[in-house]
């Protein structure tokens, strides 16, 4: 199954850069420009410039300021292999939570094997761009997040064993997310965990643009006779998937610059599915939503302006079959393949390749921001979803099957500059 593998990270010396607080970005396909300039403006060494490089020869750029920190100090290799340990602390509806994970080396593997499963589909365009930095830097700046199954918790334990020291690094960012890093170098504890996860299958939970550009990378690599060898390898944080401390939100769907839109026509339409009433305060969507989720209901919030909204409640999950044959049980009957399928394909006339290119479809992960962008007109109206279950995850990977994109989304988002993963 999956060979997990120390690696001697890479990073950055705080004497010579700064303060690790100033260095490090979160997830660089959420990142503005104007954050990207923010990010600089404090410290000039922030690993933005790497990890979303500017100008005429962007990726050129990144791979000469790579060279010239290492040459100068500002990033350095641990001296032994190592396994690093990752927490992340965070609070949610004023609750704390934390998880924690290891980061690897993992090999890479192609799909088809079943022993490192996607969930989602990927666009070309993300895959080029970061094809193209990987060839010029030759390193990986982030980290893939995947899940596994672990039923006695075994890994999760000696983690938290492993950790019970002062962190390496410690810092906490402007979302008030605490981030903690660790370095494993006890060659009898690295082995005991490549040996746990010689058992298990890992399912990518964010980063599938990322695996599948190193897949490209390591084979334009064989194709060329290059490389080291190294690039058979990804850098992935590994999480119990049943970890207590996993957080996974919602994406919501925005409809705009739809030909003909009436709201009311086509929440008639769908009463041919689905029981529909109207609430009125949009106070209560998430409440109301969550306590459907409790109950296993298929339900959306379907917002179109004002303070109302309608709750829409899928009578029979049945029709899915009929609309997606072929398909498993688990892919059928995931809230966003009924949103997708029964509602914005066949009654909003809003096809897969439309979602895809987002004519017609924007994504947001705010309930503040999908009803606002409703009431700024930038949007004909909203449908407010409950989140993916981390076992529907498991079960439409396990299937040999993608989901919709924006399917998931894991928070808090993995941050980018603790440890990096050079080829040489």
């Amino acid at each position: 199954m999956a060979e997990i593998r120390p690696f001697r990270g890479l990073r950055f010396d705080t004497e010579k850069a700064g303060r690790i607080e100033e260095l490090v970005c979160p997830p660089y396909d959420i990142i503005s420009e104007e954050q990207r300039q923010g990010y600089l403006r404090e410290n000039e060494n922030n690993i933005i410039r790497l990890e979303l490089p500017a100008g005429e020869d962007p990726y050129n750029e990144a791979g000469k300021t790579l060279k010239k920190w290492r040459s100068e100090g500002i990033l350095k290799n641990d001296e032994e292999d190592s396994v690093y340990i990752y927490e992340e602390e965070f609070t949610v509806d004023g609750i704390t939570r934390s998880f924690k994970g290891c980061i690897v080396r993992v090999k890479l593997e192609e799909f088809s094997k079943g022993i490192v499963l996607p969930h989602e589909e990927t666009l070309s365009k993300a895959k080029e761009d970061r094809f193209n930095l990987m060839k010029a830097t030759g390193c990986n700046f982030s980290q893939i997040y995947s899940l596994f199954n672990d039923a006695e918790h075994a890994v999760t334990a000696r983690l938290d064993r492993l950790s019970q020291e002062e962190p390496v690094s410690c810092l906490q960012d402007g979302d008030g997310v605490t981030h903690r890093l660790w370095r494993v170098t006890d060659s009898q504890e690295i082995e005991a965990l490549q040996k746990e996860f010689a058992e298990k299958k890992l399912y990518i939970a964010d980063g599938h643009h990322r695996y599948e550009t190193a897949l490209n990378y390591r084979n334009y690599c064989r194709e060329n006779g290059i490389g080291t060898g190294a690039e058979d390898y990804v850098m992935m944080m590994l999480v119990d998937m049943e970890h207590p401390g996993l957080l996974v939100l919602p994406t919501h769907r925005i409809v705009r610059d739809l030909e003909g839109f009436d709201a009311d026509e086509a929440m008639k339409k769908c009463a041919e599915y689905f029981d529909i009433r109207e609430y009125d305060k949009v106070e209560t969507i998430e409440y109301v939503l969550s306590e459907k989720y409790k109950a296993g209901e298929k339900a959306f919030a379907f917002y179109d302006g004002g303070d109302s909204y309608r709750l829409m409640v899928l009578r029979d999950i049945s029709v899915m079959n009929g609309l997606l044959p072929g398909k498993s049980k688990s892919y059928c009957e995931l809230d966003v393949s009924v949103l997708h399928t029964l509602v914005l394909e066949r009654i909003f006339g809003i096809d897969a390749e439309n979602m895809a290119k987002q004519i017609n479809l924007t994504y947001v992960k705010k309930l503040d921001d999908a009803l606002s962008m409703v009431n700024d007109k930038k949007a004909q109206c909203a449908f407010i979803l409950n989140p993916t279950r981390v076992e529907e995850i498991r079960d439409v990977a396990a299937a040999g099957e993608k989901m919709p994109q924006k399917s998931t989304y894991f928070y808090p988002k993995l941050i980018t500059g603790l440890v990096m993963n050079s080829f040489d």
